[in-house]
């Protein structure tokens, strides 16, 4: 598979091996044609522990409207990829989700703060609420801009992971 990654405002080109290999957990490919061997497995949704060169990883990726917004070793980065394919379909134009989305609990954790009340309008990116998870603080966002049709969560909630918080309509 051949993908265009845009990451802190540089593209790169990746392209990642068969499915084999990705099913036994090696992700072999090549990041601007070099080449990089990376054993990844997902621990929760949305959270991958990722092994390159002998360093381990965990990385949060969380969808925001048209980006994702990765976290690694405590920074975030925005990113964006670019398939050529989806590009040409959607003729370039950033979508947005339709209709009611839900909203999940990236990783086990606990709510310690909610950002916006039931019936609240909201833009897509917006924070919602912030969920702490192995002593790190994670705002999960709105997936859409809308109105908040439900908060399903309270400030002190244990939450698992893939567990609905929000319902954005």
């Amino acid at each position: 598979m051949k993908l265009a990654i845009e990451l802190g405002g540089k593209t790169r080109a990746v392209e990642i091996a068969s499915d084999a290999a990705r099913a036994e957990g090696r992700a072999p490919c090549t990041i601007d044609g070099r080449p990089v061997e990376a054993d990844a497995i997902q621990v929760a949704p949305g959270v991958y522990s990722i092994l390159i060169a002998g360093a381990a990883f965990e990385v949060l990726v969380e969808p925001n409207a048209a980006n994702l917004r990765i976290s690694v070793a405590g920074r975030e980065y925005a990113a964006q990829i670019r398939n050529p394919r989806q590009w040409r379909r959607n003729r370039g134009a950033a979508m947005e989700a339709e209709g009611s989305q839900s909203v999940i609990a990236p990783m086990p954790g606990k709510v310690v703060r909610l950002l916006v009340k039931a019936g609240e309008a909201v833009e897509a990116g917006k924070g919602i609420l912030v969920v702490e998870a192995m002593k790190m603080q994670n705002e999960v966002r709105s997936p859409k801009s809308g109105k908040i049709e439900r908060l399903l969560v309270s400030e002190g909630q244990a939450v698992s992971a893939g567990e609905v918080l929000a319902v954005v309509s």
